[in-house]
This record gives structure tokens, sequence and C-alpha cells, in this order.
């Protein structure tokens, strides 16, 4: 596969769309604001008014948009992808979604003689800059072998989990795993200065220890220093958060730590901070 669809150039995609083109990959194109996609454009990705004309360009389409009901529309929505891809087309959705959904997007695609994987990342803006993602693949074994080359052009640790669903839900556990995390260093620096200490020495102190971590590493800097901007939109995580949450339920689980985080963002989206960075969350704290 040479020609490849993409349908959503945000921070997380534009900069794995480059990539593909870095690749050596045509690169057809489509986002909602032509304006976010003329760099792409400028290093050679062909720039398409709809969907339709996207996605019907490409042996594989990939969507990486923002909220299970854009993913809904860009597949089943009129002049969406089930209508207009070619014949035999791989379908790869590595939007952060709904594994029902996923898992409704392999059932119709696969009558419709496509072949479909849910593939979201993990990484954050840095990891889609560098090409060092982390890519959790679900769907059919021959499929994810068809597409592996593709996914190397983003990433770095591609694994397969699984039937369809799998790969969104090893990422809802990535998302548990974060939440939990982030929350962690919001206290500790509260903490820490409610005790008086200097926060980046604290930083220094532990960041190689017990309590290291890559969230640690990429955010603890940025929450000290009170730098909110948007590696990850603080209202795309809530989104997460609300799917993981919904489907620990039905399995009969109760994640107190994912709920109880959950509900902090909640209360600073309401509060206007959404299309901040998750870091922002250590504002619940700072207004204790």
């Amino acid at each position: 596969m040479n020609k490849i669809s993409f349908i959503g150039i945000g921070i997380m995609g534009k900069s794995m769309a480059y990539n593909l083109l870095k690749a050596g990959y045509e690169l057809h194109i489509y986002a909602r604001r032509k304006e976010a996609a003329q760099d792409l454009v400028a290093e050679g990705a062909v720039f398409h008014d709809s969907v339709k004309s996207c996605c019907s360009s490409g042996e594989a389409v990939i969507t990486m948009v923002g909220f299970p009901a854009d993913v809904e529309e860009v597949y089943f929505g009129e002049g969406g992808i089930m209508d207009n891809a070619r014949e035999g087309a791989c379908l790869i959705d590595m939007t952060t979604t709904s594994p029902r959904l996923a898992e409704r997007i392999y059932e119709e695609g696969c009558k419709r003689g496509y072949k479909v994987l849910d593939a979201p990342v993990t990484g954050g803006d840095a990891g889609a800059k560098a090409g060092t993602l982390s890519i959790l693949v679900g769907g059919d074994i021959d499929t994810y072998n068809t597409c592996l080359s593709i996914f190397e052009a983003m990433g770095t640790n591609i694994r397969y989990h699984g039937k369809a669903g799998s790969g969104q839900h090893a990422k809802m556990a990535n998302q548990i795993m974060i939440a939990g995390t982030m929350s962690g260093i919001c206290e500790a620096l509260s903490y820490a200065r409610s005790q008086g200490l200097d926060s980046m020495t604290l930083l220094e102190s532990v960041s190689t220890g017990a309590a290291g971590s890559n969230q640690l590493n990429s955010f603890g800097k940025k929450i000290v220093e009170g730098d909110y901007a948007p590696g990850f939109y603080m209202k795309h995580f809530i989104k997460d958060m609300g799917i993981a949450l919904e489907e620990s339920r039905n399995k009969n689980l109760m994640l107190s730590v994912l709920e109880q985080t959950l509900m902090h963002y909640k209360e600073l989206e309401a509060e206007g901070l959404g299309d901040m960075g998750t870091q922002a969350l250590i504002e619940h704290y700072a207004s204790k």
C-alpha cells in the first residue's frame, strides 16, 4: 500500500501525517479547516475538501479525530467512509474511542469487504512528532501484519492486542494508569508546597527514583511553572476517562481513583479549562 488517506489533522494527527509523508507514502488529507493543513500540503500532501473525496483516494484510510461522535460521523454519516472508501481498503481508526464503536466499524466494514483495525496511540504530541508513538491494535492479525509498515512510520512500540475493540480496551487501561499517575503527581506537588519544599528540587530528587514516570518527566516541570499548553487536551482526556468508566461499570468493576479523577477534571472543564493540557489538574488542588 502506497496511497494513504488521513482524516483529522489535529495536534496528534498532523505530526502522524507528516511522518507518513517522510516515510514516502502518497498522502491524501482532509481537515475541517484547510488552513490547518497548509504546511502538510507544502510538503506534498494532497488536500481534499470532503471526507468522501479523501477516503476514495487511499488504499488505507486513517482517522484521527476528536470524539466518538466524530468517528461515527466520518464512518457512517452522509459522504462518509463506509459508502465511499476504495473496494478492499484498510480502514484504521486511530482515535481513542468506544470499544463498542470499534466493534461496530469492524462488523460493518467486513460486511462491505473492507479490512478494519482499531489502533489508538499513546505518547502525546512529543511522541507523535518524533515518530515514537505506542500503537495499540485490535482486529484481524492478517490485517495487522498488512498494515505494520504504516504503523512503523508513526511509532516504535506497536502491539497487537486481539480481536476488534481490543486496541481501544488497551488504550482505556493506559488512560486509567495516567489518571492515577497525574493525580498522584498533583497531590505530591501540593503536599510539597504546603510543607515549604522547593518544587523543582523535589522533581529533581524523585524523578530517577521509584516515583519516576513518563508523566512526571513530561509534565512535572510544566505543572511547577504553570504551563498548561496542551500536548493532550483536558477535554479529550475527560472523554477517554468517561469511556473507561462506562466500560468498567459494564464489568461491575469499581475504579474509585478513575471516578474521582474524572470528577476533578469535569469540575475544571466547567470552569472553562477544557482546552488546557491534562497537567492543569493541579488547579483543582490550587483552588482548595
